[in-house]
């Protein structure tokens, strides 16, 4: 594990503090947790457009050609 300093401005400082007061977990938690997330968006990002890139509007007609044409269940109907 690496430890790194880190600037921000003193009003995020003061947000991020409440933050973490409110939700009882430490700054570095917070911070680890943010920066989790941030990366876990942008490589879910990537690999959609990965996949965009695959595909074609022949397959996807393909497969919704294999989609049974019948009513909804009752259940699913809006």
């Amino acid at each position: 594990m690496k430890t790194m300093s880190l600037r921000m401005p003193d009003y995020l400082k003061n947000a991020v503090n409440d933050v973490c007061a409110n939700e009882k977990i430490s700054l570095n938690q917070f911070i680890v947790n943010a920066l989790s997330e941030k990366v876990s968006a942008l490589q879910t990002l990537d690999i959609i457009e990965k996949r965009a890139e695959r595909a074609s509007k022949e397959s996807f007609l393909e497969a919704l050609s294999k989609v049974p044409s019948v009513e909804p269940d009752e259940r699913d109907k809006l």
